[in-house]
């Protein structure tokens, strides 16, 4: 069964403010990828569990079409309001029944979503809606950050790293695909032409605003909020107000340099 933590229209706004839109090295992977296992023009791509469509714009310059889905409707209704592109449209839709016909589909993509899916019914989908050669990326960034500037890099990564373990605390147990580093995913891809890749490390300048908001787009902290929402309201201003004193900055638009890990999973189905 999908896992669903991802509905109020509050945290949709959140999440298209916060979260990152794919970095260019895995797009580039990607899209490698795919041109490697089928021939040009594309049809059709889909991102399942595409929230408020971040990960589903960058598909848009290499497909006649493209469908997001994403089983929240605050999502759709975010992710419609943000991206305006005329082959791109969005459905509220499970990722386990994806709307469209038989062996359609060139390339279905997941970025910081499969984890959340059942695993066992996606692939079965996967494997109806992909024409062969067809292929699928399911990709996430991890919470194996870094944060870099000036002199305070190791205190503010420490401090990064204290926020992760606090939240474990309100983890769902779903989260452990991404602590694995979709190690069990990648083994229940039923092709044998798939890869594993682990170690894409990359850099972006963020403001220590954007850093904080992005933590309260997290499933656990969202759960952390729910249960205590007064405790939550006042440890995340503590945690700000900790960043900002061990940079020595009273700005929260001061930016610091975010070094994110990243697992990418593709596979091509057999023609």
């Amino acid at each position: 069964m999908a896992t669903r933590l991802f509905e109020e229209k509050e945290h949709a706004s959140s999440y298209q403010k916060y979260r990152f839109s794919p970095a260019q090295e895995i797009q580039d992977m990607i899209f490698s990828y795919l041109h490697e296992k089928l021939n040009k023009p594309y049809e059709l791509a889909v991102d399942v569990g595409c929230g408020t469509g971040l990960s589903t714009k960058i598909l848009s310059p290499h497909f006649k079409k493209v469908l997001g889905i994403d089983i929240s409707k605050a999502q759709i209704e975010e992710a419609k309001n943000a991206v305006k592109l005329p082959n791109t449209i969005f459905r509220v839709s499970p990722a386990e029944e994806v709307p469209v016909d038989d062996a359609s589909v060139d390339l279905l993509t997941a970025c910081a979503a499969v984890h959340w899916f059942d695993i066992e019914k996606l692939l079965t989908e996967v494997d109806r809606i992909l024409k062969p050669g067809g292929c699928l990326a399911f990709y996430t960034y991890t919470l194996n950050m870094e944060l870099h500037y000036k002199y305070r890099s190791e205190q503010l990564t420490k401090l990064f790293l204290e926020v992760k373990d606090f939240l474990t605390n309100y983890q769902n147990e779903k989260m452990h695909h991404v602590q694995t580093e979709y190690k069990e995913i990648f083994d229940c891809i039923p092709y044998t032409d798939k890869l594993r890749i682990v170690d894409i490390v990359t850099k972006t300048r963020i403001s220590v605003g954007d850093i904080i908001g992005f933590c309260q787009t997290l499933s656990a902290f969202r759960i952390y909020h729910r249960l205590e929402p007064e405790n939550a309201k006042d440890y995340i201003k503590a945690i700000e107000k900790r960043f900002l004193d061990i940079m020595e900055v009273s700005s929260s638009e001061t930016e610091v340099e975010l070094w994110c890990k990243h697992v990418v999973l593709l596979a091509s189905k057999p023609k």
